[in-house]
């Protein structure tokens, strides 16, 4: 059954723990539909709910439950760590309802902790070359961002950030632009308490943080329009 988000299921979390304790396809096919119920059902749920309000908020983001969530398997090709199963679920929703567009909303249900995140998450060279650009060239519209964050209790993070300053910016040397231009991402995150997972009250929750977060969406989507196409 699906229908509007009403919470995930009082199992979701107990669900991660067991799957990562087990670490078993075997263990996983016989627990799959407890899975469906508490977890990926009720994120698809999430997802299309918050397709239709973000369309009514004029947010520009839009997903659904075939194309916005993410496998549970791990992909372990290329990793050291052949743990099969992740820790957590999640999902994004974009400009265009896939995963490859930027300035995205992310949403994680994971035992370690549950977050979204509005994110300019490794924008190929060309949109962060322009984002750091910007920075330089435009300090008063990213202080004026960054000053727009705050009043909405909110900032930009720095994981992932650099220690040096990226060739080509080595005159600016202003601290909060030096810190800015060392980003490899441009997001702000919102921490949901677990214990807030299981109602519909989820949905105005992180409809308020993304548009708390409209500051950086527009930001963004500025200097990617001047971006010319390939």
């Amino acid at each position: 059954m699906t229908g509007p988000f009403s919470g995930f299921g009082p199992k979701a979390i107990p669900f991660l723990k067991a799957l990562d304790f087990h670490q078993s396809g075997e263990w996983f096919l016989q627990n799959r539909d407890l899975f469906e119920q508490e977890l990926r059902d009720p994120l698809g749920d999430l997802v299309e709910t918050l397709t239709e309000r973000f369309a009514e908020a004029g947010l520009g983001l839009r997903g659904d439950r075939k194309k916005s969530l993410f496998r549970i398997n791990r992909d372990v090709r290329f990793a050291k760590d052949k743990r099969p199963y992740n820790r957590h679920l999640s999902a994004i929703l974009s400009p265009d309802g896939t995963k490859i567009e930027q300035g995205v909303f992310y949403v994680h249900i994971g035992l370690e902790r549950c977050f979204a995140d509005i994110a300019w998450w490794q924008p190929e060279p060309a949109l962060l070359l322009a984002m750091r650009k910007a920075v330089a060239t435009k300090p008063d519209k990213f202080r004026a961002l960054v000053a727009a964050l705050k009043k909405n209790r909110l900032e930009l993070e720095a994981e992932g950030r650099m220690k040096r300053t990226p060739r080509g910016f080595e005159e600016i040397s202003d601290p909060d632009l030096v810190a800015a231009i060392r980003h490899r991402h441009f997001y702000v995150q919102h921490v949901i308490d677990p214990a807030g997972i299981h109602t519909a009250d989820l949905v105005d929750e992180l409809v308020d943080f993304t548009l708390r977060a409209k500051p950086l969406l527009d930001w963004g989507r500025a200097i990617e329009g001047k971006i010319p196409k390939e």
